[in-house]
C-alpha cells in the first residue's frame, strides 16, 4: 500500500482532523434565510386569500 501524501498543516498524521472545523453542517445564515423565505411566502398567501386577490373565484 502506498504511503499518504504529507501534509504539513496536519503534522503528518492521517487521522487528524481538518484545521478548518468542517463539520459538513450548513452555515447558520443559510438555515435563517430558508425560514425568512418561508415564513414570507406563507404570509403573502395568507394575505392574498384574506384580502380577496386570490381565490376560487379569480379564475
Amino acid at each position: 500500500m502506498a504511503d499518504l501524501p504529507f501534509h504539513p498543516d496536519r503534522d503528518n498524521d492521517p487521522g487528524a482532523a481538518s484545521p478548518r472545523g468542517s463539520t459538513g453542517r450548513k452555515p447558520r445564515w443559510k438555515s435563517v434565510t430558508v425560514v425568512v423565505l418561508a415564513v414570507a411566502v406563507v404570509a403573502l398567501f395568507v394575505v392574498l386569500h384574506l384580502t380577496g386577490v386570490v381565490g376560487p373565484a379569480e379564475h
